[in-house]
């Protein structure tokens, strides 16, 4: 059983995450009108070799359920910002690709997105507290690895 203080400190985590979601979110969407998962998905794509990424990569990266990421890149490609091809030597496989257009979006709702992240997250901290955060965060990632 936890702690009071590690529910507390656990009940904290939370609702610091929630409310930094939130105001991104609200951030993006205000002046980009692009939500923070379509913006995680554009970066994740962004950063896959080839602009590229089977639907069900691209659901484990964003941390969504599959049918979510369907809907949401069924959403993007009605956009033009990313569309759907046959997997390379898989006829059943879908990856999701994001187009010249997508690049454009994302670049510019990055300078509203690492601005927020700027603003919100990391000038709240000292170098020194970041520091401690950061390795914190690295610790709670490789308990999670099994």
């Amino acid at each position: 059983m936890p702690t009071r203080t590690e529910l507390g400190v656990w009940r904290s985590f939370l609702r610091a995450h929630a409310r930094l979601t939130r105001v991104l979110e609200a951030e993006l969407i205000a002046e980009q009108r692009l939500s923070l998962a379509a913006y995680d998905v554009l970066v994740q794509l962004a950063e896959a070799p080839r602009h590229r990424l089977r639907m069900t990569e691209l659901a484990d990266a964003v941390l969504l359920s599959r049918s979510g990421v369907t809907r949401l890149v069924d959403r993007l490609e009605r956009a033009g910002l990313v569309l759907r091809e046959r997997a390379d030597g898989d006829g059943r496989g879908v990856v999701a690709v994001l187009t010249a257009q997508g690049v454009d979006r994302l670049r510019t709702a990055g300078g509203t997105h690492l601005t927020g992240v700027a603003r919100h997250f990391g000038d709240v901290f000292d170098a020194a507290e970041l520091e401690r955060f950061g390795r914190s965060c690295a610790k709670l990632v490789d308990e999670g690895q099994v």
